[in-house]
Protein backbone atom coordinates (compact mmCIF):
# COMPACT_ATOMS: atom_id res chain seq x y z
CA UNK A 1 0.00 0.00 0.00
CA UNK A 2 2.66 2.37 0.56
CA UNK A 3 3.99 2.56 -2.58
CA UNK A 4 0.62 2.89 -4.23
CA UNK A 5 0.11 5.89 -2.07
CA UNK A 6 3.41 7.22 -2.80
CA UNK A 7 1.93 6.66 -6.44
CA UNK A 8 -0.81 8.62 -5.53
CA UNK A 9 0.40 11.37 -3.96
CA UNK A 10 3.14 12.10 -6.32
CA UNK A 11 0.63 12.28 -9.35
CA UNK A 12 -1.19 15.07 -7.17
CA UNK A 13 1.84 17.01 -6.19
CA UNK A 14 1.83 17.48 -10.19
CA UNK A 15 -1.37 18.15 -10.48
CA UNK A 16 -0.89 21.60 -8.85
CA UNK A 17 2.82 21.89 -9.59
CA UNK A 18 2.54 26.08 -8.44
CA UNK A 19 1.06 25.08 -4.70
CA UNK A 20 3.53 22.09 -4.55
CA UNK A 21 6.63 24.46 -5.37
CA UNK A 22 5.19 26.75 -2.84
CA UNK A 23 5.03 24.30 0.14
CA UNK A 24 8.29 23.11 -1.00
CA UNK A 25 10.27 26.44 -0.69
CA UNK A 26 8.57 27.12 2.59
CA UNK A 27 9.91 24.03 3.69
CA UNK A 28 13.28 24.04 2.18
CA UNK A 29 13.78 28.05 3.35
CA UNK A 30 12.89 27.65 6.96
CA UNK A 31 14.96 24.33 7.26
CA UNK A 32 17.99 25.76 5.68
CA UNK A 33 17.96 28.93 7.88
CA UNK A 34 17.58 26.66 11.18
CA UNK A 35 20.31 24.32 10.00
CA UNK A 36 22.97 26.82 9.00
CA UNK A 37 22.45 28.77 12.35
CA UNK A 38 22.82 25.29 13.93
CA UNK A 39 25.77 24.53 12.26
CA UNK A 40 27.38 27.43 13.70
CA UNK A 41 25.89 27.09 17.01
CA UNK A 42 26.86 23.16 17.27
CA UNK A 43 30.95 24.14 16.30
CA UNK A 44 30.96 26.93 19.16
CA UNK A 45 29.35 25.01 21.58
CA UNK A 46 30.87 21.23 21.42
CA UNK A 47 32.99 19.58 23.68
CA UNK A 48 36.24 20.34 22.43
CA UNK A 49 38.11 17.18 24.68
CA UNK A 50 35.15 15.22 24.69
CA UNK A 51 37.51 11.94 26.23
CA UNK A 52 38.98 14.07 28.89
CA UNK A 53 36.83 17.17 29.66
CA UNK A 54 35.58 15.61 33.24
CA UNK A 55 39.23 15.37 34.41
CA UNK A 56 40.64 18.55 33.24
CA UNK A 57 39.98 21.59 35.24
CA UNK A 58 41.05 25.37 35.41
CA UNK A 59 42.06 26.51 38.51
CA UNK A 60 41.26 30.16 39.54
CA UNK A 61 41.97 31.99 42.64
CA UNK A 62 41.01 35.76 43.54
CA UNK A 63 44.12 37.65 44.34
CA UNK A 64 42.49 41.13 43.37
CA UNK A 65 39.62 40.81 46.54
CA UNK A 66 35.81 41.78 45.79
CA UNK A 67 36.25 45.28 44.95
CA UNK A 68 38.04 44.71 41.61
CA UNK A 69 35.88 41.32 40.56
CA UNK A 70 32.28 41.07 39.53
CA UNK A 71 29.37 39.11 40.50
CA UNK A 72 32.19 37.57 43.29
CA UNK A 73 33.82 35.95 40.36
CA UNK A 74 37.63 35.63 40.76
CA UNK A 75 39.75 36.90 37.77
CA UNK A 76 39.58 34.21 34.69
CA UNK A 77 43.86 33.92 35.01
CA UNK A 78 46.28 33.48 37.50
CA UNK A 79 49.39 35.97 38.79
CA UNK A 80 52.92 34.77 38.27
CA UNK A 81 53.57 34.45 42.00
CA UNK A 82 50.26 31.73 42.29
CA UNK A 83 50.94 29.97 39.61
CA UNK A 84 54.50 28.88 39.96
CA UNK A 85 53.27 28.48 43.84
CA UNK A 86 50.64 25.74 42.78
CA UNK A 87 53.18 24.07 40.44
CA UNK A 88 55.44 23.58 43.20
CA UNK A 89 52.86 22.15 45.20
CA UNK A 90 52.23 19.33 43.11
CA UNK A 91 49.02 18.27 43.99
CA UNK A 92 47.17 16.68 40.92
CA UNK A 93 48.47 13.97 38.44
CA UNK A 94 49.26 16.62 35.97
CA UNK A 95 49.03 19.73 35.77
CA UNK A 96 50.66 22.88 33.53
CA UNK A 97 50.50 26.48 32.99
CA UNK A 98 50.68 28.49 29.98
CA UNK A 99 50.79 31.72 28.49
CA UNK A 100 50.81 33.03 24.61
CA UNK A 101 54.10 34.57 23.26
CA UNK A 102 54.86 35.64 19.72
CA UNK A 103 58.39 34.22 18.44
CA UNK A 104 60.31 34.71 14.99
CA UNK A 105 61.42 31.65 13.42
CA UNK A 106 64.44 32.44 11.78
CA UNK A 107 65.26 30.57 8.59
CA UNK A 108 68.55 28.89 8.27
CA UNK A 109 68.60 30.33 4.56
CA UNK A 110 69.74 33.48 4.74
CA UNK A 111 67.84 34.55 1.69
CA UNK A 112 64.70 33.46 3.42
CA UNK A 113 62.71 36.51 5.50
CA UNK A 114 62.12 35.16 9.61
CA UNK A 115 58.53 34.11 9.86
CA UNK A 116 56.59 35.76 12.87
CA UNK A 117 54.71 32.22 14.45
CA UNK A 118 52.20 32.27 17.09
CA UNK A 119 53.35 30.00 20.52
CA UNK A 120 52.65 28.97 23.65
CA UNK A 121 55.15 28.66 26.64
CA UNK A 122 53.64 25.82 28.65
CA UNK A 123 54.85 22.85 30.27
CA UNK A 124 55.82 19.23 29.56
CA UNK A 125 52.54 17.87 30.79
CA UNK A 126 50.31 19.93 28.57
CA UNK A 127 50.97 17.42 25.56
CA UNK A 128 49.58 14.24 27.56
CA UNK A 129 47.12 16.08 30.03
CA UNK A 130 45.49 17.64 26.32
CA UNK A 131 45.97 14.49 24.01
CA UNK A 132 48.17 16.28 21.77
CA UNK A 133 48.92 14.19 18.50
CA UNK A 134 52.65 13.91 17.23
CA UNK A 135 53.86 12.73 14.12
CA UNK A 136 57.06 12.84 15.14
CA UNK A 137 59.05 12.32 18.00
CA UNK A 138 57.21 13.45 21.41
CA UNK A 139 56.70 16.35 24.04
CA UNK A 140 59.69 17.37 25.99
CA UNK A 141 60.10 15.68 29.70
CA UNK A 142 59.43 17.36 33.17
CA UNK A 143 63.17 17.25 33.48
CA UNK A 144 63.55 19.09 30.53
CA UNK A 145 61.62 21.96 32.56
CA UNK A 146 63.45 21.56 35.52
CA UNK A 147 66.57 21.88 33.53
CA UNK A 148 65.35 25.28 31.18
CA UNK A 149 66.73 22.94 28.65
CA UNK A 150 66.48 25.07 24.61
CA UNK A 151 63.56 22.31 23.49
CA UNK A 152 60.75 22.93 21.55
CA UNK A 153 58.01 21.24 19.92
CA UNK A 154 56.67 22.74 16.81
CA UNK A 155 53.33 21.69 14.67
CA UNK A 156 53.44 20.03 10.95
CA UNK A 157 52.79 22.86 9.32
CA UNK A 158 55.82 24.45 10.47
CA UNK A 159 57.90 21.95 9.87
CA UNK A 160 56.08 21.76 6.52
CA UNK A 161 58.11 25.22 5.81
CA UNK A 162 61.09 24.93 7.87
CA UNK A 163 61.71 20.77 6.50
CA UNK A 164 59.80 20.36 3.62
CA UNK A 165 57.84 17.82 5.94
CA UNK A 166 61.20 15.97 6.43
CA UNK A 167 62.38 14.54 9.80
CA UNK A 168 63.12 17.23 12.04
CA UNK A 169 63.39 15.87 15.60
CA UNK A 170 66.66 16.65 17.03
CA UNK A 171 67.04 19.48 14.57
CA UNK A 172 67.33 22.95 16.00
CA UNK A 173 65.41 25.98 15.10
CA UNK A 174 66.68 29.99 15.72
CA UNK A 175 63.57 31.58 17.74
CA UNK A 176 64.46 35.49 18.17
CA UNK A 177 67.93 34.85 17.74
CA UNK A 178 68.18 31.47 20.35
CA UNK A 179 68.46 27.95 19.66
CA UNK A 180 65.93 24.93 20.41
CA UNK A 181 66.00 21.73 19.71
CA UNK A 182 62.99 20.05 18.56
CA UNK A 183 61.13 17.27 20.51
CA UNK A 184 58.47 16.37 18.50
CA UNK A 185 56.28 17.28 15.45
CA UNK A 186 52.53 17.49 16.36
CA UNK A 187 49.64 17.20 13.84
CA UNK A 188 48.16 21.23 13.52
CA UNK A 189 45.95 20.50 16.31
CA UNK A 190 43.70 23.76 17.44
CA UNK A 191 40.82 22.20 19.44
CA UNK A 192 37.69 24.21 19.17
CA UNK A 193 37.02 26.14 21.80
CA UNK A 194 40.10 26.68 22.38
CA UNK A 195 39.69 25.78 25.98
CA UNK A 196 42.87 25.84 27.58
CA UNK A 197 43.56 29.36 26.54
CA UNK A 198 39.71 31.05 26.68
CA UNK A 199 41.05 34.62 28.19
CA UNK A 200 43.32 35.54 25.18
CA UNK A 201 41.33 33.80 22.42
CA UNK A 202 37.82 34.46 23.32
CA UNK A 203 37.37 30.93 23.05
CA UNK A 204 38.70 30.32 18.86
CA UNK A 205 41.67 30.86 17.10
CA UNK A 206 44.31 28.99 14.40
CA UNK A 207 46.18 27.34 16.98
CA UNK A 208 49.83 28.10 17.78
CA UNK A 209 53.10 26.21 15.55
CA UNK A 210 55.51 26.67 18.02
CA UNK A 211 55.45 25.25 22.06
CA UNK A 212 58.63 26.47 24.16
CA UNK A 213 58.86 25.41 28.04
CA UNK A 214 57.77 27.92 30.77
CA UNK A 215 61.00 27.79 32.55
CA UNK A 216 63.01 28.99 29.41
CA UNK A 217 60.54 31.60 28.13
CA UNK A 218 60.80 33.28 31.67
CA UNK A 219 64.08 32.70 31.16
CA UNK A 220 64.33 34.67 28.49
CA UNK A 221 61.62 37.17 29.09
CA UNK A 222 59.48 36.15 26.27
CA UNK A 223 56.72 39.09 26.76
CA UNK A 224 52.99 37.52 26.97
CA UNK A 225 51.11 38.24 23.92
CA UNK A 226 47.86 37.82 25.23
CA UNK A 227 45.88 39.51 27.77
CA UNK A 228 47.31 41.24 30.80
CA UNK A 229 45.42 42.70 33.60
CA UNK A 230 46.75 44.60 36.68
CA UNK A 231 44.61 46.29 39.34
CA UNK A 232 47.44 48.66 39.99
CA UNK A 233 51.11 49.10 38.77
CA UNK A 234 53.36 46.69 38.77
CA UNK A 235 56.08 48.73 38.72
CA UNK A 236 59.09 48.89 35.74
CA UNK A 237 60.74 45.93 34.93
CA UNK A 238 60.26 42.25 34.31
CA UNK A 239 61.07 41.07 37.93
CA UNK A 240 58.16 43.93 39.00
CA UNK A 241 55.97 42.12 36.98
CA UNK A 242 56.84 38.68 38.03
CA UNK A 243 55.70 40.28 41.30
CA UNK A 244 52.81 41.79 40.73
CA UNK A 245 49.24 40.96 41.30
CA UNK A 246 49.01 41.51 37.81
CA UNK A 247 47.08 37.91 36.03
CA UNK A 248 48.54 36.45 32.69
CA UNK A 249 48.79 32.62 33.34
CA UNK A 250 46.41 29.64 33.01
CA UNK A 251 46.82 26.73 34.74
CA UNK A 252 45.07 23.52 34.29
CA UNK A 253 45.10 20.62 36.56
CA UNK A 254 44.63 16.33 35.63
CA UNK A 255 42.13 14.99 38.50
CA UNK A 256 41.47 11.35 37.29
CA UNK A 257 38.14 11.05 39.95
CA UNK A 258 35.56 13.63 41.68
CA UNK A 259 37.40 12.72 45.04
CA UNK A 260 40.72 14.40 43.61
CA UNK A 261 38.69 17.44 42.13
CA UNK A 262 37.29 18.01 46.05
CA UNK A 263 40.36 17.18 47.65
CA UNK A 264 42.47 19.60 45.15
CA UNK A 265 39.45 22.29 45.87
CA UNK A 266 40.08 21.97 49.35
CA UNK A 267 43.77 22.51 48.95
CA UNK A 268 43.51 25.19 47.29
CA UNK A 269 41.03 26.90 49.35
CA UNK A 270 44.07 26.18 52.51
CA UNK A 271 46.51 27.70 50.18
CA UNK A 272 44.14 31.17 49.75
CA UNK A 273 43.53 30.97 53.64
CA UNK A 274 47.15 30.94 54.20
CA UNK A 275 47.31 33.91 51.91
CA UNK A 276 44.71 35.84 54.13
CA UNK A 277 46.61 34.87 57.45
CA UNK A 278 50.25 35.75 56.03
CA UNK A 279 48.23 39.21 55.22
CA UNK A 280 48.54 39.42 51.32
CA UNK A 281 44.69 38.61 51.13
CA UNK A 282 42.54 40.94 53.24
CA UNK A 283 39.47 38.71 51.92
CA UNK A 284 38.16 35.48 52.68
CA UNK A 285 39.44 32.13 50.39
CA UNK A 286 37.34 32.78 47.01
CA UNK A 287 38.95 30.14 44.67
CA UNK A 288 37.23 27.83 41.74
CA UNK A 289 37.97 24.41 39.70
CA UNK A 290 35.99 24.33 37.25
CA UNK A 291 36.10 21.13 34.46
CA UNK A 292 36.29 21.98 30.51
CA UNK A 293 32.40 22.13 29.78
CA UNK A 294 31.38 24.41 33.44
CA UNK A 295 34.46 26.35 32.34
CA UNK A 296 33.38 27.57 28.50
CA UNK A 297 29.79 28.16 30.07
CA UNK A 298 31.10 30.15 32.61
CA UNK A 299 33.06 32.23 30.03
CA UNK A 300 30.15 32.17 27.98
CA UNK A 301 32.44 31.30 24.81
CA UNK A 302 29.49 30.60 22.56
CA UNK A 303 28.90 33.38 20.63
CA UNK A 304 25.65 35.78 21.38
CA UNK A 305 24.86 36.33 17.79
CA UNK A 306 25.14 32.54 17.03
CA UNK A 307 22.60 31.90 20.15
CA UNK A 308 20.29 34.96 18.88
CA UNK A 309 20.05 33.68 15.32
CA UNK A 310 19.76 30.19 16.04
CA UNK A 311 16.53 31.38 18.16
CA UNK A 312 15.39 33.53 15.06
CA UNK A 313 15.86 31.02 12.56
CA UNK A 314 13.86 28.34 14.48
CA UNK A 315 10.97 31.23 14.74
CA UNK A 316 11.41 31.26 11.05
CA UNK A 317 11.17 27.81 10.54
CA UNK A 318 8.03 27.84 12.53
CA UNK A 319 6.03 30.40 10.42
CA UNK A 320 7.43 28.50 7.63
CA UNK A 321 5.54 25.50 8.68
CA UNK A 322 2.44 27.23 9.16
CA UNK A 323 2.40 28.77 5.94
CA UNK A 324 2.65 24.83 4.59
CA UNK A 325 -0.29 24.19 7.05
CA UNK A 326 -2.36 26.70 5.39
CA UNK A 327 -1.30 25.18 1.66
CA UNK A 328 -1.86 21.69 2.76
CA UNK A 329 -4.84 22.35 3.99
CA UNK A 330 -6.24 24.40 1.00
CA UNK A 331 -4.85 21.47 -1.43
CA UNK A 332 -6.35 18.70 1.10
CA UNK A 333 -9.84 20.12 1.56
CA UNK A 334 -9.98 21.02 -2.61
CA UNK A 335 -9.77 16.69 -2.98
CA UNK A 336 -13.05 16.55 -0.51
CA UNK A 337 -14.44 14.81 -3.77
CA UNK A 338 -12.11 12.77 -4.12
CA UNK A 339 -12.10 11.57 -0.33
CA UNK A 340 -15.62 10.97 -0.36
CA UNK A 341 -15.60 8.96 -3.53
CA UNK A 342 -12.80 6.82 -1.78
CA UNK A 343 -14.51 6.62 1.27
CA UNK A 344 -17.51 5.21 -0.31
CA UNK A 345 -15.88 2.63 -2.02
CA UNK A 346 -14.48 1.40 1.56
CA UNK A 347 -11.25 3.35 2.54
CA UNK A 348 -11.28 3.72 6.12
CA UNK A 349 -10.37 7.00 7.59
CA UNK A 350 -6.74 5.48 8.69
CA UNK A 351 -6.13 4.87 4.94
CA UNK A 352 -7.03 8.54 4.55
CA UNK A 353 -4.48 9.24 6.86
CA UNK A 354 -1.95 7.39 5.74
CA UNK A 355 -2.12 8.39 1.90
CA UNK A 356 -2.13 11.94 2.79
CA UNK A 357 0.97 11.55 5.70
CA UNK A 358 2.91 10.03 2.32
CA UNK A 359 2.06 12.84 0.26
CA UNK A 360 3.14 15.03 2.67
CA UNK A 361 6.10 13.00 3.57
CA UNK A 362 7.29 13.14 -0.27
CA UNK A 363 6.99 17.22 0.15
CA UNK A 364 9.20 17.14 3.24
CA UNK A 365 11.84 15.39 0.84
CA UNK A 366 11.42 17.51 -1.90
CA UNK A 367 11.88 20.34 0.76
CA UNK A 368 15.23 18.88 2.37
CA UNK A 369 17.03 18.47 -0.99
CA UNK A 370 16.52 22.05 -1.12
CA UNK A 371 17.21 22.49 2.20
CA UNK A 372 20.44 20.56 1.77
CA UNK A 373 21.32 23.12 -1.54
CA UNK A 374 20.48 26.40 0.72
CA UNK A 375 22.28 24.98 3.55
CA UNK A 376 24.98 24.51 1.94
CA UNK A 377 25.14 28.04 0.49
CA UNK A 378 24.46 29.34 3.97
CA UNK A 379 27.71 27.55 5.27
CA UNK A 380 29.72 29.27 2.68
CA UNK A 381 28.37 32.43 3.34
CA UNK A 382 28.15 32.50 7.45
CA UNK A 383 31.32 34.66 7.35
CA UNK A 384 29.00 37.60 6.18
CA UNK A 385 27.89 37.45 9.82
CA UNK A 386 30.13 35.84 12.45
CA UNK A 387 34.09 36.34 12.59
CA UNK A 388 36.23 34.43 10.26
CA UNK A 389 37.56 32.27 13.22
CA UNK A 390 33.82 31.30 14.20
CA UNK A 391 32.50 31.15 10.65
CA UNK A 392 35.22 28.54 9.24
CA UNK A 393 34.27 26.15 11.92
CA UNK A 394 30.82 25.68 10.02
CA UNK A 395 30.96 22.65 7.97
CA UNK A 396 28.33 20.46 5.61
CA UNK A 397 28.97 17.22 6.92
CA UNK A 398 26.86 14.03 6.56
CA UNK A 399 25.57 14.29 10.27
CA UNK A 400 24.37 17.67 9.39
CA UNK A 401 23.00 16.69 5.88
CA UNK A 402 20.88 13.58 7.82
CA UNK A 403 19.85 15.96 9.94
CA UNK A 404 18.55 18.30 7.55
CA UNK A 405 16.84 15.70 5.65
CA UNK A 406 14.92 14.70 8.81
CA UNK A 407 13.92 17.40 10.03
CA UNK A 408 12.71 18.47 7.13
CA UNK A 409 10.67 15.34 6.60
CA UNK A 410 9.58 15.56 10.04
CA UNK A 411 8.33 19.20 10.13
CA UNK A 412 6.25 18.42 6.88
CA UNK A 413 4.82 15.33 8.37
CA UNK A 414 3.89 17.63 11.72
CA UNK A 415 2.36 20.23 9.15
CA UNK A 416 0.15 17.80 7.86
CA UNK A 417 -1.49 16.12 10.51
CA UNK A 418 -3.85 18.75 10.67
CA UNK A 419 -4.69 19.14 7.67
CA UNK A 420 -5.04 15.57 7.09
CA UNK A 421 -7.68 15.72 10.20
CA UNK A 422 -9.58 17.66 8.60
CA UNK A 423 -9.28 15.55 5.42
CA UNK A 424 -10.40 12.31 6.94
CA UNK A 425 -13.78 13.89 8.61
CA UNK A 426 -15.00 14.54 5.29
CA UNK A 427 -18.35 12.72 5.35
CA UNK A 428 -18.71 10.67 1.93
CA UNK A 429 -22.37 10.77 1.55
CA UNK A 430 -22.72 14.19 1.82
CA UNK A 431 -20.20 14.52 -0.76
CA UNK A 432 -21.69 12.25 -3.22
CA UNK A 433 -24.88 13.81 -2.55
CA UNK A 434 -23.64 17.42 -3.15
CA UNK A 435 -21.55 16.00 -5.90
Amino acid sequence: MFSYYLQLGLRSLRRNPMLTALMVMAIGFGVAASMTTYSVFRATSRDPIPQKSDVLYNIQIDNWGPENTKEGEPPPALSYKDATALLRANKAKRQTVTYPVGVSVIPEDPSRMPMRQGAYATGADFFPMFDVPFLQGQGWTRDDDEKHADVIVISKSLNDKLFNGGPSVGKQVNLDGHLFRITGVMQDWSPQPVFFDVPNTSGFNEGATVYVPLTRALDLRLPNNGNNNCVKDPGEGWDNYLRSECIWLSLWAELPSKADAQAYRDFLTGYAAEMQRSGRFSWAPNVRVRDVMDWLSVQKVVPRESQVSLLVSLGFLVICLVNTIGLLLAKFMRRAPEIGVRRALGASRRDIYAQFLIEAGTIGIAGGLLGLLLTGLGVLSVGLVFPDEVARLATLDPTLMLLTLTVAIVASVVAAFYPTWRAAQVQPAWQLKSN
